[in-house]
């Protein structure tokens, strides 16, 4: 659910059920900046309503856990943990989280201060959910040519989980097969290092070149090999995600004339 599609929770659901999916991932920059958006309970009543069931992604456009300004940290820790108090209300299967990340350019000192500082909110963080009864699941992020972030390779991601004294189970990991594509790596490579502790997977596709979230048709064949409790088609239209399913995104029901373009 992206604040680009326009509908509201109850509409955007409806639409789900007309392609017969059957699960809601709310991006936190919805909830932020939607008019109508609902409050936890009430999401959770429209997801007992249609039988579906939800993941919550916490905010990341305006906020940075690997920020070397700690005020900036503290403040991004705290969204995140609000999205897992949101999470809990609506009885949310998961919460998905970005690791940071810092500028290239900057010196090698404000660097390390700021993969400190990822380290540590993500600690900070996991504690929380585990506290709180929602599992907070790290994803692969795509190579960024201006940042360092501290998750777009196996290696990576499974250093940043390891140094978090959690248990596993409150502290998994969101496999995003278009991210990993486009870092070169296969998505089973992903499968294949963490197994089980994959919770929620994001699925999309692009040429390799750039993660463009375009439809994945062929999405069957992932989610019968990756061994996650959710998946969900991250598009940046309400069109991909009928597209996804083989459907004309004209043919499908809708109780409103949902946008179609980005």
């Amino acid at each position: 659910m992206d604040v680009r599609f326009g509908a509201t929770v109850a509409e955007f659901v409806a639409y789900l059920d007309d392609l017969g999916l059957s699960h809601l991932e709310l991006k936190r920059e919805y909830l932020h900046g939607h008019p109508d958006a609902p409050d936890p309970e009430t999401v959770g009543e429209i997801a007992d309503e249609h039988d579906v069931t939800v993941t919550y992604h916490a905010p990341f456009r305006d906020w940075n856990m690997g920020s070397f300004n700690d005020a900036v940290r503290e403040a991004s820790v705290d969204q995140v943990k609000r999205t897992i108090d949101d999470a809990a209300a609506a009885d949310a299967g998961a919460v998905v989280v970005h690791g940071g990340s810092v500028p290239t350019r900057y010196p090698e000192w404000v660097r390390e201060t700021a993969r400190e500082h990822a380290h540590r909110s993500l600690a900070e963080c996991a504690q929380y959910a585990q506290l709180v009864g929602v599992p907070l699941c790290l994803e692969n992020q795509p190579v960024d040519d201006e940042k360092r972030r501290y998750t777009t390779t196996p290696d990576d991601l499974e250093a940043m989980l390891d140094e978090v004294a959690v248990a596993p189970e409150y502290l998994g990991v969101t496999l995003d097969v278009g991210h990993a594509k486009v870092n070169g790596y296969h998505w089973r490579d992903f499968v294949d290092r963490f197994g089980d502790r994959i919770q929620v997977c994001h699925l999309s596709d692009n040429d390799g070149s750039a993660d463009d979230h375009e439809p994945l048709p062929d999405y069957q064949r992932v989610v019968d090999a990756v061994p996650a409790d959710y998946f969900a088609f991250e598009m940046k239209s309400v069109a991909d995600i009928a597209r996804c399913m083989g459907a004309d995104p004209e043919s499908v029901d809708s109780p409103l004339a949902i946008p179609t373009d980005p």
